[in-house]
């Protein structure tokens, strides 16, 4: 990264502990313009009508098992994500306000505080919500406490895992997998 390269956003979010972050989770996350990665996926959605209505309003991908591509083009102050599963793609845009990683999710904008926790022999990625807003409304964050993502390395890959329940409602999605970073 030259001297006058933005710093990329998760560095922006974790100057102190960014390269204390296994070598997959750092090359994914400072690489500037546009990139596509392959891997595999594990999609469990839940059944219910507001479960449904809340994974369409953030385009949450499908239930299945199958290939991803995910499509990252970094600029200087954003991020664009396309995650591609069965031939949709659940897109996104990221960027810093106020100390947390803001994300685009269709209707719904997602303001999450990011910690690097131990996992196994390395560390991990840990993405916690702390604030939404829903069609530029706020909801209160509480009902978004069991929404937690984690990226981490295993056997060299890059691993995520994304966990979504509210109450009420019972479980969104939850989806895990690798992709290949080199």
């Amino acid at each position: 990264m030259s001297a006058s390269a933005p710093t990329p956003l998760y560095r922006q979010l974790l100057p102190a502990r960014f390269d204390d972050l296994p070598r997959t989770l750092r090359v994914l996350h400072e690489r500037a313009g546009f990139h596509r990665y392959r891997g595999k996926v594990e999609v469990e959605r839940g059944h219910g009508v507001f479960s449904r209505l809340f994974a369409w309003a953030t385009r949450l991908p499908v239930a299945g098992r199958g290939t991803i591509d995910v499509e990252i083009d970094s600029g200087p102050h954003h991020e664009r994500w396309a995650r591609i599963i069965k031939g949709r793609a659940m897109r996104s845009r990221l960027w810093v306000d106020d100390g947390l990683l803001c994300e685009r999710l269709g209707l719904v904008t997602f303001g999450f505080r990011l910690d690097v926790e131990p996992l196994g022999a390395g560390n991990s990625i840990v993405w916690r919500v702390a604030k939404v807003r829903a069609l530029g409304a706020p909801l209160p964050p509480r009902w978004f406490d069991e929404v937690i993502a984690r990226e981490y390395e295993r056997d060299r890959r890059y691993r995520f895992d994304v966990f979504a329940t509210m109450p009420w409602i019972g479980r969104l999605v939850h989806y895990r997998g690798w992709l290949d970073v080199e």
